[in-house]
């Protein structure tokens, strides 16, 4: 006769064989019941029966470094009861009950759901679901090959498999962002930090915690001790991470400052352990299980842009606009990535479209010895702030990369420069300072430079103001003397809201003169990438077109496609405008002879009000 303990025991064996009940992780695996109090609030009227009342599934396993997660287990003895024709009958079925306790629990939680069936190891029928935080409805989990998952599988494999799901990315990403804000008013208020102090901050704690001994530590440290390990642990993963030992002190002293700040190392009433424990506490909750799992993501970057909107003294002094994650990722689709490429970011900033490359050259890596060299030689930056630097070479430390080649310096220093030829990059990426009153630092005599740093025949990207594209200026000319202009595409007007900068994207080709290269440019209006400006969020992908509007126009860029009213291909010199609004042709197939009249009214009421005193 079938018995569930049967199935249970099956499902604990291989949950010991996957180390989930090892005492060298913390994961924590609890059975019939949970002691973690949000949990147990959320089963207080679970039962099944729904009759109000307790209810919990046979195992509920939880991790600190993944709080919004929750994998749980509903077992059935006969695998004829493992799914009902709807999946609405939960104290049969396994996977009826286990979505039941989903529903409950994914009011606060992304919740991993697996049923499981049968008597013996081979016989097992096991089937996983993903409801989300605040969904309606549960999904099938899958790979990321797009495969479902009809095993139990290592908790970290379930993370992995549940965090590339688009609901949760974005609602972990709103919640960071919520949180910036949040972390932003608790420096101000308690920390006393100045702005460009904050973003270190976050950064030198994160360094901190991907060393264990720290992660671990951390709270028993007094206040003013605190503050000597913190910079103890982040100058050790520096030295760890074999930065070349001139450029190390570039990248600590920063850190150093902080260390000694006196509001942190202070003990109060509101906080007995000091400021900086707090701090520690809150980013080492709700940030670090972020980026140990979103490689790709510039956490970095994104707290310093998040930081910079409540100041406008760093973005009207320096000319600091952050390209956008997904630009970005644009950019490296753009120069159509490989992973034998070289990238260079001539003024990197906080390391964002290095970040960004490293991770599309890493997908298509097929060997270890592949992701060495990509770490080791295929990404080069220039930072001339040191603040800025520190924060570019923590963003690579962070993604196990303890070899990328950042020079902290000028990136017109010949020197620099010289330096940088030597690595012989096949793509570079900028986005200079904007807004510079002095000629010598145009914008495009950093499009410049950064094309004379490239191989002959490499790929140029830049995005900078629409004036490059439209005024006359001496730099246009030199450019066209020694690169060809390939492409030029119009960005959303408030792509850098809430900075009012309207931007283009100009692609070249390094080396070869355009006048030699003797073909047309092609010239793109991508000034809808389906982001909406909302309140307080900014502009976020709310109906998610992205993906969609993202494709579309790197198929057409790279077929160099021509369609009336979105793109044209045109001969061009520097004395003509670079935009596609120049010359794209407009499409009338789509006007209503009600549009028509419409607008003959309107200039009709126009003509006739001009008349009036």
């Amino acid at each position: 006769m079938s018995n569930e303990r049967v199935t249970e025991n099956l499902v604990r064996d291989q949950l010991r064989d996957l180390d989930y009940y090892s005492t060298d992780n913390d994961i924590r695996v609890e059975e019939q019941k949970s002691e973690i109090q949000a949990v147990k609030r959320l089963l207080k009227d679970a039962s099944k029966t729904g009759k109000g009342g307790k209810g919990s599934p046979e195992f509920i396993i939880s991790s600190a470094k993944t709080p919004d997660f929750l994998v749980i287990f509903e077992c059935k003895a006969n695998v004829k009861d493992h799914e009902s024709p709807n999946r609405d009958e939960p104290i049969k079925y396994a996977v009826d009950g286990v979505l039941h306790y989903a529903s409950k629990l994914s009011k606060e939680y992304n919740v991993i759901a697996v049923a499981v069936s049968g008597q013996t190891k081979t016989s097992l029928k096991v089937s996983t679901f993903i409801h989300t935080k605040g969904a309606e409805h549960h999904k099938d989990l899958h790979t990321k090959g797009g495969t479902p998952i009809k095993e139990v599988i290592p908790w970290d494999d379930y993370i992995e498999h549940g965090t590339f799901d688009q609901a949760v990315q974005k609602i972990r990403f709103e919640e960071l962002m919520a949180f910036s804000r949040n972390l932003h008013e608790f420096m101000r208020d308690h920390a006393k930090l100045t702005e460009s102090e904050k973003p270190l901050l976050v950064s030198g704690t994160l360094i901190a915690l991907y060393n264990n001994a720290f992660a671990k530590s951390y709270d028993v440290y007094e206040p003013e001790e605190l503050q000597r390990q913190w910079l103890h642990y982040i100058t050790e993963e520096i030295n760890k991470a074999k930065i070349p030992h001139s450029k190390i002190m570039n990248m600590t002293q920063p850190y150093s400052s902080i260390a000694v700040h006196p509001e942190l190392g202070k003990a109060t009433k509101a906080y007995p352990k000091g400021v900086l424990h707090e701090l520690i506490k809150m980013l080492n909750e709700k940030v670090w299980p972020f980026i140990s799992v979103y490689h790709d993501f510039d956490v970095v970057g994104q707290f310093y842009g998040e930081f910079l909107k409540y100041t406008g003294g760093d973005k009207k002094a320096l000319g600091i606009v952050l390209t956008p994650r997904h630009i970005a990722e644009l950019f490296t689709l753009i120069a159509n990535l490989k992973k034998d490429s070289k990238v260079l970011d001539f003024c990197c900033g906080t390391g964002g479209f290095l970040v960004t490359s490293m991770n599309a050259m890493m997908k298509l890596a097929i060997t270890d010895a592949d992701k060495r060299k990509i770490k080791e030689h295929g990404l080069v930056g220039v930072e001339q702030q040191p603040n800025m630097y520190a924060l570019a070479a923590s963003n690579m430390i962070l993604r196990g990369d303890g070899k990328a080649n950042l020079h902290q310096g000028s990136c017109f220093d010949p020197a620099i420069t010289k330096e940088l030829k030597k690595h012989k990059c096949d793509v570079g990426m900028i986005n200079p300072p904007y807004s510079q009153s002095d000629q010598d630092l145009h914008e495009l005599v950093f499009v410049r430079d950064m094309l004379n740093c490239l191989v002959k025949g490499g790929v140029g990207i830049a995005i900078i103001p629409m004036s490059c594209a439209i005024s006359s200026h001496p730099m246009r000319e030199e450019l066209l003397k020694n690169h060809t202009l390939e492409a030029v595409m119009s960005m959303p007007e408030e792509l850098f809201y809430p900075v009012g900068v309207v931007t283009c994207i100009m692609v070249f080709t390094s080396g070869i003169p355009h006048e030699t290269s003797n073909r047309k440019t092609w010239f793109g209006n991508w000034k809808d990438d389906g982001f909406v400006k909302t309140k307080h969020k900014g502009r976020i992908n709310l109906n998610d077109d992205w993906a969609h509007i993202r494709d579309r126009w790197i198929e057409q860029f790279r077929n160099r496609e021509v369609h009336v009213g979105e793109s044209v291909m045109k001969h061009v010199t520097h004395e003509d405008e670079w935009c596609a609004e120049a010359y794209l042709e407009t499409d009338y197939s789509d006007i209503s002879p009600e549009d028509f009249e419409k607008e003959i009214k309107k200039y009709m009421i126009f003509k006739l009000m001009e008349g009036v005193e």
